[in-house]
């Protein structure tokens, strides 16, 4: 009997995927663990592989289109079969389902009104106080994800379904507005139980802001896969931390003549060294010396959580997009090593193959925007962690030493920071003590 294959949960808390690619062709023979279609989530493009040999029947879910955890994408069938056997097999397969639900109407059918009155009568409550918390739970209004559904995971979708419970109308208590078991609890607890969705019912949904007619030539491009993922992220950052700036500027003469002089033998090891792994050493040294910059805000305990590992983000732009692979324990690592790794990870980036664990974990966020120009840019924090260090490019520029103007090499280091967990002094302090690297690289590499 032909079988649907659903939305894998494919990391920790992620409740979607896009299909970016079918690999394969509707009645095309798969064999198991062939990779049969490219999904999309949290920034990585997954090769997922079939649990099945036999056929693709139909490719339930379309390229380009968003689809919820455990929902179907796909359909498998043996040699032979064709979907008429899955349009005929789902009536059976129902109706041995149905006398299950029957038996427990409690965890599929809708909480009725009079049941929770029933339910506050045994507590010694009115059913107007009842009535009360009904109307509280559902004037609360869920954290919208990617797709403007609820930031629930998977388990806490189902328990929701089973309690009759419309995750749409739950204000989650977790990180981000992230729907807990407990949340769930509470508004089936207060009457809050999703009502038969229908044109009188249904949720209704804010205005979105509509935009003045457009005129002369226009193009229309869908926001979708990582543009959109970009998109959320950006709004969620921003509308989280509490982003402030800070610029201060580097003398960067010696380690230009450093690199000038190591430049042959990395690449004699086949290395193409860049300023990148310089100003990655700095932040290292720097953030060791300033906890509170390697570090993230739990804001449902209400607890600063002090990093002990460094792991350096470095934005990337791609052709998709930006990303953000990280260098994980970039401070025990050399110039040379550092250089290689963000080579390999900036290919892998560009060809959209960078692992779930290639982009997850950083503590610390680099972006540079030195080749594209500029006096300084104002980063977009990469949450949830609280600092990001711009660095610009590298001009000669005429300064004051000794009372003498001298023509040094110059750079601006820009750091935007989430204000709730670190101060201006610390932010400022840091970024004084990376210049202070990169003014003297050969003291920063002796001090490892």
């Amino acid at each position: 009997m032909p079988v649907e294959y659903e939305m894998p949960e494919l990391a920790e808390s992620v409740i979607e995927g896009e299909i970016v690619k079918w690999l394969v062709k509707e009645g095309e023979h798969v064999k198991q663990d062939q990779p049969f279609v490219e999904v999309m989530t949290d920034k990585v493009t997954v090769e997922v592989p079939s649990p099945y040999e036999g056929i693709l029947l139909k490719q339930v879910a379309k390229e380009g289109e968003v689809v919820p955890i455990g929902k179907p994408i796909a359909i498998f069938g043996k040699e032979g079969e064709t979907l008429d056997d899955h349009t005929a097999a789902a009536p059976a397969q129902a109706k041995r389902e149905e006398p299950a639900v029957k038996a427990e109407p409690s965890k599929t059918e809708p909480a009725k009104p009079v049941k929770a009155q029933e339910a506050s009568s045994s507590k010694g409550t009115t059913g107007a106080g009842n009535g009360q918390a009904g109307a509280i739970a559902a004037s609360e209004s869920a954290v919208l994800g990617p797709g403007g559904r609820p930031l629930a995971a998977p388990a806490i979708r189902k328990f929701a379904r089973e309690k009759g419970v419309d995750l749409n109308r739950v204000r989650g208590s977790g990180e981000g507005g992230r729907i807990r078991r407990e949340d769930v609890e509470r508004v089936a607890a207060a009457g809050g139980a999703a009502p038969a969705r229908g044109p009188e019912t249904a949720r209704p949904s804010v205005p979105a802001r509509v935009l003045p007619p457009p005129t002369g030539e226009t193009e229309r491009v869908p926001l979708r896969g990582l543009r959109r993922v970009i998109a959320d992220h950006m709004v969620h950052s921003k509308h989280t931390a509490a982003h402030t700036l800070h610029v201060d500027e580097a003398d960067v003469t010696e380690l230009v003549a450093m690199r000038a002089r190591a430049k042959e033998a990395a690449a004699e090891r086949g290395i193409k060294l860049t300023y990148l792994p310089f100003f990655v050493k700095a932040a290292c040294a720097a953030l060791k010396r300033h906890p509170f910059m390697n570090a993230s805000l739990d804001d449902e305990k209400h607890e600063i959580i002090l990093k002990k590992d460094y792991n350096i983000g470095i934005a990337a732009n791609t052709d998709a997009g930006l990303v953000v692979p990280v260098i994980h324990q970039a401070d025990h690592k050399t110039i040379f090593e550092l250089a290689h790794e963000i080579a390999e990870l900036a290919e892998k980036a560009r060809a959209g193959k960078l692992s779930h664990e290639e982009i997850t974990g950083g503590t610390f966020t680099i972006t540079n925007v030195g080749s594209v120009g500029g006096l300084f840019t104002f980063p977009v924090i990469n949450w949830p962690e609280v600092g990001i260090l711009g660095t610009h490019s590298i001009q000669p520029r005429p300064v004051v030493r000794d009372g003498q103007i001298v023509i040094r090499q110059m750079t601006y280091l820009s750091i935007s920071f989430d204000h709730r967990v670190v101060d201006g002094a610390i932010a400022a302090q840091f970024v004084k003590d990376v210049a202070a690297a990169l003014a003297a690289p050969d003291v920063m590499l002796m001090e490892g």
